[in-house]
């Protein structure tokens, strides 16, 4: 089961509450607080995406840049012999080392 909805490059987790009979959710990977709920699944979904465009109707009346969750860029720091290692992986693969590990993290975030 996913409990995460993505729209506009944003990414959110979602919760149920069975006390209130509530689905519930928090946009993740930004320092502001965005959230969100519903009642079913449907208002759930509306009421995320409304979350994130009025998120960026106020950044831009505002003139603040909105925040994004990532630039795309990764700097990691592993210990020798895991890069080592991660090098011939890649060339076994035929892939270029940012090739190789942009799809294991694909694989394991269970992105696309």
């Amino acid at each position: 089961m996913r409990n995460t909805l993505t729209y506009k490059g944003y990414s959110a987790h979602v919760e149920f509450d069975p006390d209130d009979n509530l689905f519930f959710g928090r946009v993740l990977g930004v320092r502001d607080v965005i959230t969100f709920h519903g009642e079913t699944v449907a208002e759930l979904h509306a009421d995320f995406e409304a979350a994130i465009d009025h998120y960026l109707a106020i950044c831009a009346k505002t003139g603040v840049s909105p925040e994004k969750p990532a630039s795309g860029r990764l700097m990691l720091r592993v210990p020798p012999e895991v890069h080592g290692a991660a090098l011939v992986a890649a060339e076994v693969a035929g892939k270029s080392l940012n090739q190789w590990a942009t799809d294991v993290l694909k694989h394991a975030a269970r992105v696309g």
